[in-house]
């Protein structure tokens, strides 16, 4: 795993974002709005060129990235993937902060700024309802990291399985304790420190 933050990173970045990325990415990048966002995108995707690059013996600008089928529709919009690779991968980023996991089988990763109080009162009603009912039992200042923990591991484990948000919430039970994500058969799911204010997964199938 690695972690990248923005501001530390993007003056290296610029200049080989240029290079690096491919029309799409680069594409991508200047459709969003906000400079920070913008900023972030190409820390995360350069900074995914040059581990992919460096784990698998290319050079960064030659790597190729495809879409697997998505088990649940079978469209074209499925884990991101280097074709004919034994490598897999996951990225995920928030204001100020890239998070990049790689594993020999399939994995998931996100990170999150704790949300606001109305995002938690908002979207708690989608998780499942034991955690729904854990959430609303804990202190009102406790509750956005509780709802992080939940929604960072929720994310990264639907990520791992290639699904993404297309999976209901509401059907997976993985708990806010602090003490870790509840054990799903086949999956480590494991908090990650990445500081104050935020809060980060990995999910690892086979483990």
């Amino acid at each position: 795993m690695w972690l990248a933050r923005v501001e530390d990173l993007l003056g290296v970045v610029a200049p080989l974002a240029g290079t690096l990325l491919d029309s799409g990415e680069r594409a991508r990048a200047a459709a969003l709005r906000r400079p920070a966002d913008r900023d972030g995108y190409r820390v995360a995707h350069v900074c995914l060129r040059l581990l992919l690059g460096a784990y698998l013996g290319i050079e960064p600008s030659d790597v190729t990235f495809v879409r697997r089928p998505c088990p649940l529709c079978q469209g074209p919009h499925g884990r991101p993937d280097v074709p004919g690779v034994p490598l897999c991968f996951s990225l995920s980023r928030t204001d100020g902060l890239c998070l990049l996991a790689f594993a020999d089988t399939a994995v998931g990763a996100d990170v999150e700024r704790l949300p606001a109080p109305e995002a938690v009162s908002a979207l708690t009603a989608t998780l499942h309802p034991r955690e729904a009912a854990e959430i609303a039992a804990c202190p009102p200042d406790r509750r956005p990291a509780a709802f992080a923990r939940v929604w960072t591991r929720k994310e990264a484990y639907l990520k791992g399985l290639g699904t993404g948000l297309g999976r209901d919430f509401g059907l997976d039970h993985l708990g806010s304790s602090v003490r870790g994500a509840r054990r799903v058969p086949g999956w480590r799911i494991d908090d990650v420190a990445v500081g104050r204010g935020c809060a980060a997964a990995v999910a690892v199938a086979g483990r």
